[in-house]
């Protein structure tokens, strides 16, 4: 069973907040001062609020979030998904795992659905925070080249993936990807997901999208899905080794995130009624705030000789 959706989680609050690694609590020396009933409160509640880097909480990201946009979409809503999620895994494996692990665990699992969606809207949430910089970011050299290999220059990446979130009717993410197949070079594609979706190959194997149609019960249309979903399950064995993606997947890394959410730019930028502000101000602001030097680090570029033998990228 899965935990009681009534239990009530303490909201962490800055004397609670530690280190972690993908949402796990690893350092209880936050609470080393609280008696005993709260550092064991604080042990079994593993997943919670990450502070962000550069004081964004408390200050802002300049010409982007003011510091009331930040708490609402970070501080807040992460708390409020967190809360969700630690309830639901209560007492199970999942306790003590980080949400991406959670996340490739449940994917395959249509009735742990809700366990799915709380860990990657955590997970996804964090990733959109955790690639801004509170200042302008110059791209590096590697990075600059790929992009320009893939998209012909970074002025049509910026298009694509600002154009890709005003054209979403509902809200998620936009993605930047890395992925190569075998055989082939690296290669950088943009990709958008709906609601709590997940970039990460191996969660594919489940419609991401919520509709009537999808939904697993005892009708005949639900035990059809039902029946499907298994197929597509049993497909993902080799002898007994369950592979990492669904079949015709493909292994890709996700390298910067677009949160396209209303409450992550609603409060900042309005509806954009009348051409003013809204969802289009919202992703251009936010591409001026990337920090490329993480997007590079993460994305693990081999190096490139230029054509002509300038320099090496």
């Amino acid at each position: 069973m899965i935990g009681s959706m009534g239990l009530r989680i303490p909201r962490a609050t800055s004397s609670l907040l530690g280190r972690a690694v993908n949402g796990v609590a690893t350092n209880q020396s936050a609470v080393a001062g609280a008696g005993a009933a709260s550092i064991a409160a604080q042990r079994r509640w593993q997943h919670y609020l990450m502070p962000l880097r550069d004081n964004f909480e408390q200050e802002g990201i300049r010409n982007f979030l003011s510091p009331g946009s930040v708490n609402m979409a970070y501080t807040e809503y992460q708390t409020f998904i967190l809360e969700k999620l630690n309830a639901l895994v209560v007492g199970t494996d999942f306790e003590q795992k980080d949400t991406k692990s959670i996340v490739l665990a449940t994917a395959r699992d249509p009735e742990l659905a809700h366990v799915f969606n709380h860990a990657s809207m955590a997970h996804n949430n964090h990733f959109f925070f955790d690639h801004l910089s509170p200042v302008p970011v110059k791209m590096g050299d590697k990075l600059f080249y790929h992009i320009n290999e893939n998209f012909g220059s970074v002025d049509t990446l910026r298009d694509e993936m600002i154009g890709t979130a005003v054209s979403m009717f509902g809200p998620g993410f936009v993605w930047l990807v890395r992925t190569q197949l075998p055989g082939q070079p690296v290669a950088l594609r943009v990709m958008a997901t709906y609601l709590a979706g997940s970039p990460y190959p191996g969660a594919h194997w489940r419609r991401q999208e919520m509709d009537a149609q999808t939904s697993i019960g005892s009708s005949p249309q639900g035990l059809s899905n039902g029946q499907r979903f298994l197929e597509r399950s049993a497909a993902g064995f080799k002898g007994n080794k369950l592979e990492p993606t669904a079949p015709g997947g493909t292994d890709l890394i996700p390298i910067l995130c677009l949160n396209t959410w209303e409450y992550a730019w609603l409060r900042e930028y309005g509806t954009g009624v009348g051409g003013m502000g809204g969802k289009l101000a919202y992703a251009q602001s936010w591409w001026n705030m990337i920090d490329w030097a993480k997007v590079e680090e993460e994305a693990r570029l081999e190096t490139r000789i230029l054509t002509g033998g300038d320099s090496s990228v």
